[in-house]
C-alpha cells in the first residue's frame, strides 16, 4: 500500500528511535572494525585523516615535536575520533537494514522445491539449486522457491514476506500477472513455474544487498564529488606542505603535529566522513517504500527527472470508472431516479455496477429489498443490461441504445434535456448509462474514470519543483482531455500505442531532459528501457521488469512520485552537506592560521576573530569540532534534507542560506565554546 511521503516520514522517525537504540552497540563495534586500511580506501578523505592520526601518534612520542605532550596525545586522540565517528555513521546506516536482511535471509535457508526432470517426474533439491529456466511445481501451503513465471495453473500468492502486504494476490498462465516472487507462498491451489534467476539475481537477493549496503555500489554522482574531495584535499596537502619552507624562510619553525591538525582540518572531512552513509541511507529510504532499484544511477536519475511519464488508469484515476452523478429526466425526482438506479444495479456485479450501489447508499437512505424477494437480471456484454423484475415492475440499467431498445424509442424521441445530458457526458469522456423502470426513462447515470483524491495537488507540487507531468493513456483525444484537466497534467498522449510512447520518450532526451515511466504490461518494455528511470510492477510481465531499472513490490503505479521524492531528498541531502563542510572551512582558517603564525606575523593576530586563549587551545579546539560535528550531523545524515515544492533557484538559496551561511556561522560559536571549555578544565 502506498504511503505519502509526509505520513511515511512521521512512521519512520518513530521506527528511527526504536532501531537507533538497538543498533548503536553493533555500529559501536563495527567502527572500529572499519579502521582497517582495506575498507578506508573506499572514501579517499578518512584514509588521509587516518594516516594523519597515525602520523601524530608517532610524533606524540618523538623527541623535539614543539608541543607539550598532554595537548599532542589530545590531537592524535581526537584525529582517531574523527575516523571512528565516521566510521560509526557507516555503520549506522548499514546496521538500519541488517535486521531486515537477516529476517529475508531466514526465510529462505532450508527452502527446498520439486523440481521437473526431463523424462517429466519431479525431484526435491534446495532452492538455492535452481537454475535459470528450471521448472518447478508448487502447490497450496509451499513457498515459491524463487522468481518465475507461470507456465501453468491459477493460484492465490501472499507476498507479504516480499511487499509487506497480507491480501493475497491472484497469480495465473499468461498476461499481465504471471510473475512471481520468490519466497512468497501459495495460500491455493497450484503452480507450474519456469525460474526467471539464477542464485543471487532474485528480487529477494537484491533486496538483501540493497538493504545491507554491503554489495551498494557508488553512483556517478558519488564518484564525481569522491574525485572533487580527493582534488580539494590534494590542494590542502600542497599548501600544509609549503608552510614549513615559508615559516623557515620568515625565521620561524611551525611543529609538525600542528601542521597535521591544520590539513585535518582543511580538507572537507564533514562530507568525506559522511557521503557513504547518505548514499546507503537514501537506499535504505527506497527500500522502505519497497522499491527494488537495479543500480544507483537510476535513483539519482530520479532525483534530476525533467519529465514525469504517467499512465492514466491506476496511477491518475482509480481505473474502473465510477459513478460520479445522476440526472433525472423532466418530471422525475432525483429520489425516483436514485431509487430506480439502485434497484437495477443490485444484479450487477461489475466494478461499474458496485461503485452506482455504493454511490447511492451514501446518498440516500433507500430500503432494499432482500435478495429473495426479486428477479435479478445479471449484466452481460451481449445485451449491455442489468436489473431486477420486483413485484411486476421491470427496473433496468444499461447503455443509452439498450435501454432505450428495452422500452420501445428511439433517440429522436428522448426528451431533449435527456438527450443533452447524455451528449454532455458522452463529449466530456464519461459513460451515461440510461436507468428506465418498465417503459419509463427515469434518467442518466454519469460513469467516469475517477481521478484519485489528492493527485491534483500532488502534481502542482512537481510543477514547483520543475518536474513535468504527462499522461499517458489509450483513451481518445477528447476523453484524455477532459481527464487531464481535471487532474492537472502538464501535458498528454493520447490514443498511445508502444510506438509513440518510444518516440516521446526520446523527444524529451533529444531535448536534454530525463524521462521517468512507470508500466508494467510487455508492450511497456521498450519504453521502460529508453526512459532514464523505468519503473515496472512487480505483478507485471517479465518483459517489463527485465526491462525496467525498478521494480514496484507493492505493483502501486503512484509509487514513481515518491521514488522521485527520494532521489531529490538523496541529492539535496548530498548537495546540503557539501555546501556544510567546506563553509566550515572559512571559520577555521580564522581559527588556526593566525594561531600558527601569530609568533611569526604578530601582525596576523588581528585575524584572531575569537580571541582563543592560545595557539594550542586554538588549533585543538578546531580538531574537537572537526570531529564532533559528523556525529552532530548523524541524523541528518540518515533522515535525509526535506525537500521543498519550490523552483531549483529557490531551492539553491535556501540551501546556501541555511547550510552555506550556517557552516560559516555554527564553527565559530562552536569552536569558541569548545576553547572556553578546554580552558575552563585546564587541557591545554
Amino acid at each position: 500500500m502506498n504511503m505519502p511521503i509526509p505520513e511515511a516520514n512521521a512512521r519512520h522517525s518513530a521506527q528511527d528511535q526504536t532501531r537507533f537504540a538497538a543498533l548503536w552497540r553493533p555500529a559501536l563495534v563495527q567502527a572500529f572494525v572499519k579502521l582497517d586500511p582495506r575498507q578506508l580506501r573506499r572514501s579517499p578523505v578518512m584514509l588521509v585523516v587516518a594516516l594523519t592520526a597515525a602520523l601524530t601518534t608517532v610524533l606524540c612520542v618523538a623527541p623535539g615535536s614543539g608541543v607539550g605532550t598532554g595537548v599532542a596525545v589530545q590531537i592524535a586522540l581526537w584525529l582517531w575520533f574523527t575516523v571512528l565517528f565516521a566510521n560509526f555513521a557507516e555503520a549506522l546506516a548499514e546496521g538500519r537494514g541488517k535486521a531486515r536482511a537477516d529476517s529475508l535471509k531466514a526465510g529462505s535457508q532450508g527452502l527446498t522445491a520439486q523440481r521437473r526432470k526431463r523424462d517429466g517426474s519431479y525431484e526435491t533439491v534446495a532452492a538455492s539449486a535452481l537454475r535459470k529456466d528450471d521448472v518447478v511445481r508448487v502447490v497450496a501451503g509451499e513457498m515459491i522457491p524463487g522468481d518465475g513465471e507461470v507456465l501453468e495453473g491459477i493460484a492465490a500468492v501472499n507476498e507479504a514476506a516480499i511487499t509487506g502486504e497480507s491480501a493475497p494476490v491472484i497469480r495465473e498462465s499468461g498476461g499481465d500477472r504471471s510473475a512471481v516472487t520468490g519466497n512468497t507462498r501459495l495460500v491455493s491451489d497450484w503452480l507450474l513455474i519456469r525460474i526467471t534467476s539464477n542464485p543471487g539475481e532474485s528480487t529477494l537477493d537484491r533486496m538483501i544487498a540493497l538493504v545491507e549496503g554491503a554489495k551498494r555500489q557508488k553512483t556517478p554522482n558519488e564518484i564525481a564529488l569522491d574525485i572533487l574531495l580527493i582534488g580539494l584535499t590534494l590542494i590542502f596537502l600542497v599548501v600544509v606542505v609549503t608552510l614549513q619552507p615559508f615559516a623557515h624562510f620568515a625565521g620561524g619553525s611551525l611543529p609538525l603535529i600542528f601542521l597535521a591538525a591544520l590539513l585535518v582540518t582543511l580538507i572537507p572531512t564533514t562530507i568525506g566522513g559522511l557521503l557513504s552513509a547518505i548514499g546507503i541511507a537514501g537506499m535504505d529510504r527506497l527500500v522502505r517504500l519497497n522499491v527494488i532499484a537495479r543500480s544507483g544511477r537510476a535513483v539519482e536519475a530520479a532525483g534530476d527527472v525533467h519529465t514525469l511519464m504517467l499512465d492514466k488508469t491506476g496511477t491518475i484515476t482509480f481505473g474502473n470508472r465510477r459513478c460520479s452523478a445522476l440526472h433525472a429526466a423532466p418530471g422525475i425526482t432525483a429520489r425516483e431516479l436514485g431509487e430506480g438506479a439502485l434497484l437495477a444495479s443490485l444484479a450487477d456485479d461489475t466494478a461499474e455496477g458496485k461503485s452506482i450501489v455504493e454511490y447511492l447508499r451514501q446518498l440516500h437512505d433507500f430500503v432494499e429489498p432482500p435478495a429473495g424477494q426479486f428477479d435479478a437480471v445479471a449484466f452481460s456484454a451481449e445485451t449491455r443490461l442489468s436489473g431486477i423484475d420486483l413485484q411486476q415492475r421491470r427496473y433496468r440499467k444499461g447503455a443509452v441504445d439498450a435501454v432505450l431498445a428495452f422500452v420501445g424509442m428511439q433517440r429522436l424521441e428522448m426528451p431533449p434535456a435527456l438527450a443533452r445530458e447524455v451528449e454532455r457526458i458522452a463529449q466530456s469522456g464519461g459513460t451515461p448509462l440510461l436507468v428506465c423502470v418498465d417503459q419509463r426513462l427515469l434518467g442518466v447515470i454519469h460513469l467516469k474514470d475517477v481521478v484519485k483524491p489528492g493527485i491534483r495537488e500532488r502534481f502542482a507540487e512537481l510543477r514547483k519543483l520543475g518536474i513535468r507531468t504527462v499522461m499517458v493513456t489509450g483513451d481518445n483525444p477528447l476523453t484524455a482531455a477532459a481527464i487531464a484537466a481535471e487532474a492537472g497534467v502538464d501535458d498528454v498522449l493520447a490514443e498511445a500505442t508502444p510506438e509513440k510512447k518510444l518516440a516521446r520518450i526520446r523527444q524529451e532526451q533529444n531535448d536534454g531532459r530525463l524521462v521517468a515511466m512507470c508500466g508494467d504490461g510487455a508492450n511497456d518494455a521498450p519504453a521502460l528501457a529508453q526512459a532514464d528511470v523505468g519503473m515496472a510492477m512487480n505483478d507485471g510481465t517479465q518483459a517489463a521488469r527485465e526491462a525496467a531499472n525498478m521494480v514496484d513490490l507493492d505493483s502501486d503505479p503512484t509509487k514513481l512520485l515518491d521514488v522521485v521524492q527520494v532521489g531529490k531528498e538523496l541529492l539535496v541531502t548530498r548537495g546540503a552537506l557539501t555546501t556544510f563542510s567546506i563553509a566550515n572551512d572559512v571559520a577555521k582558517y580564522f581559527a588556526i592560521l593566525p594561531a600558527l603564525f601569530a609568533a611569526i606575523y604578530p601582525q596576523l593576530g588581528v585575524l584572531n576573530l575569537m580571541h582563543l586563549a592560545s595557539p594550542q587551545s586554538a588549533i585543538l579546539s578546531a580538531i574537537v569540532f572537526n570531529a564532533l560535528i559528523i556525529i552532530v550531523l548523524i541524523p541528518l545524515a540518515l533522515r535525509g534534507v526535506r525537500v521543498q515544492a519550490a523552483s531549483a533557484a529557490h531551492l539553491l538559496r535556501r540551501n546556501l542560506l541555511i547550510y552555506g551561511l550556517g557552516g560559516i556561522v555554527v564553527p565559530f560559536a562552536g569552536i569558541k565554546l569548545i576553547d572556553l571549555l578546554l580552558n575552563a578544565l585546564q587541557l591545554v
